[in-house]
């Protein structure tokens, strides 16, 4: 039996290479791209689900209003890290991540017909189980933590983000996913859980802590905050279906583009000929 460079490769105990990083990038691509719809679906409808429970505990912890501003944000960006190590560590597709698969389709692996066919299934997918989660931890009552605090935060958060001017909520969901996307790329660069763990923290409570705008996330945020502010969370008006679908739409695009910053540059540095 012949032992090849890929073999030694995929048993090393050190992380993958930038460059086979990518290889490895545009490989999953290709699985992604040829899933069958079902699966597919389901897939996305657990990503979702797993985002919005990093939500949930992200906003668990800020139904604490005594907490000074950089704790609430620093230690509630490491909250929300949960939803992406669930993702990664026990499989799971989440459309913000699979933006990077504009790396098999500039190395022409795939399609643009079946690139656009995964973003939308997967898009669809996530809403689903994010509404799936909105419901399941609307009715445990999660919100009634505290005294209420909890469902004051659901609501203060999701406020915040339909409030959004247009330039700062796409520029916000471009730096968004420019941190997602390097966060999975650390994950698919690993070896082994610890290692994705460790990986995801820094890019991801970044992000949280500083206010960017993930279109998945949303998905649980504002429906969650919708729902809350109906049962009489927050000042009432607060959160409009139209707010709602104005945040996800353009956060969706600017989640496209800061993707596509990653995936093409990392593209253009180890792949392009």
């Amino acid at each position: 039996m012949t032992i090849t460079k890929e073999d030694l490769l995929s048993i090393s105990p050190d992380e993958l290479t930038p460059a086979a990083t990518e290889a490895k990038v545009e490989k999953v691509a290709e699985t992604k791209a040829a899933m069958p719809a079902a699966r597919c679906f389901v897939s996305a409808m657990l990503a979702g689900a797993f985002i919005g429970f990093g939500a949930m505990y992200f906003c668990t912890f800020l139904g604490d209003p005594t907490l000074p501003f950089g704790v609430q944000r620093t230690v509630g960006g490491l909250c929300f890290c949960l939803g992406l190590v669930l993702v990664l560590c026990c499989g799971a597709e989440l459309f913000t991540g699979n933006i990077l698969m504009v790396c098999a389709r500039a190395s022409k692996k795939i399609s643009g017909a079946a690139l656009a066919r995964s973003w939308a299934l997967v898009w669809l997918g996530n809403l689903a189980g994010s509404l799936v989660a909105v419901t399941l931890v609307f009715f445990a009552n999660v919100q009634g933590m505290n005294g209420g605090e909890v469902g004051e935060a659901f609501v203060s958060v999701a406020a915040g983000k339909v409030a959004l001017d247009p330039l700062t909520l796409f520029v916000k969901a471009v730096m968004c996913n420019i941190l997602v996307c390097l966060a999975v790329w650390i994950g698919l660069s690993a070896k082994t859980v610890a290692d994705k763990v460790l990986g995801i923290l820094l890019p991801i409570s970044a992000f949280v802590a500083c206010g960017f705008e993930h279109c998945v996330a949303n998905m649980f945020f504002l429906p969650m905050g919708f729902a809350l502010n109906g049962a009489g969370f927050g000042a009432a008006g607060a959160i409009t279906v139209g707010g709602m679908v104005y945040n996800i739409a353009l956060a969706t695009v600017g989640n496209i583009v800061g993707g596509a910053i990653v995936g093409a540059a990392y593209w253009f540095v180890y792949r392009r000929k």
